[in-house]
């Protein structure tokens, strides 16, 4: 008989941040899927539990038909509802009942650190897609929350808003976020060269001023 699947969310990564309710589903739970830096994190959590570490997408839904009657449950960054594995999930089996737990995603942390509200900022990824953050920003009433990655990163989005005539904005990287050697770092827009080295993984904000 099938089980439910539960999709838990870690939230920032420190497990002080993620709900317990999704701590109790791991503890629970028969076989954790996830992938390697998730599955790391959770470590502390697991028994005797099976873990599955994602690779190629296939793969893991061939293991997933065969183990639909034992309870699973897949660990996914951040929150479940914002650029998830879940809808994945979802597409892939369509039948199957889900049990959704979310976490706190990065830039709601980065916003409670620097004490700050999001209700008029827009969300914007540019994590391996292209989007016209530039018009969003302008847009926007108060900028724009960035997920970012290697190419996309802060200098280069400083540079490509100078380059379009965006100076009158500060910008809010925040790495490693709930970890012990994050760092957030702020700055002008027009002020980027004194900025210019390698962000670690990070949420970037682009905030009107």
């Amino acid at each position: 008989m099938s089980k439910e699947i539960s999709v838990v969310g870690l939230g920032p990564g420190n497990l002080d941040y993620m709900t317990k309710a999704g701590i109790d589903r791991i503890k629970n739970s028969e076989i954790v899927i996830g992938g390697g830096r998730q599955l790391e994190e959770i470590s502390s959590l697991l028994t005797d539990q099976h873990t599955y570490v994602m690779k190629k997408l296939e793969e893991m839904k061939g293991f997933v038909l065969e183990n639909l009657d034992r309870n699973m449950v897949f660990i996914v960054s951040g929150d479940t509802g914002y650029y998830s594995l879940l809808t994945y999930l979802k597409k892939s089996f369509p039948e199957q009942k889900f049990n959704v737990i979310p976490g706190i995603s990065s830039f709601q942390y980065l916003f409670s650190k620097i004490e700050l509200t999001w209700e008029h900022y827009q969300l914007c990824s540019v994590h391996g897609r292209k989007n016209d953050y530039i018009e969003i920003f302008k847009n926007s009433k108060s900028g724009v929350v960035l997920l970012t990655d290697e190419e996309n990163n802060p200098i280069e989005i400083s540079k490509t808003l100078v380059k379009n005539g965006v100076i009158d904005a500060e910008i809010i990287v925040g790495e490693r976020l709930s970890y012990k050697d994050e760092a957030i770092t702020r700055f002008l827009v027009k002020d980027y060269t004194k900025y210019n080295k390698k962000y670690g993984m990070n949420v970037t904000i682009i905030r009107k001023v």
